[in-house]
């Protein structure tokens, strides 16, 4: 299941977080950070699915 969430996560950062950790806080930074800029959008969704 993370496997898939990566994969997501890649695609489309903050549905990651979202299936990850729902609409806390680091569903909101994701949002910010991809719309600053998509790579780290990606790097923040992969470390929050990571760290688990």
């Amino acid at each position: 299941m993370d496997l898939l969430r990566i994969i997501v996560a890649i695609l489309l950062p903050p549905l990651g977080v979202f299936l990850q950790e729902g609409l806390g806080k680091h569903f909101w930074i994701n949002i910010l950070l991809t719309l600053l800029g998509y790579i780290p959008g990606i790097v923040h969704a992969v470390w929050i699915i990571a760290r688990r």
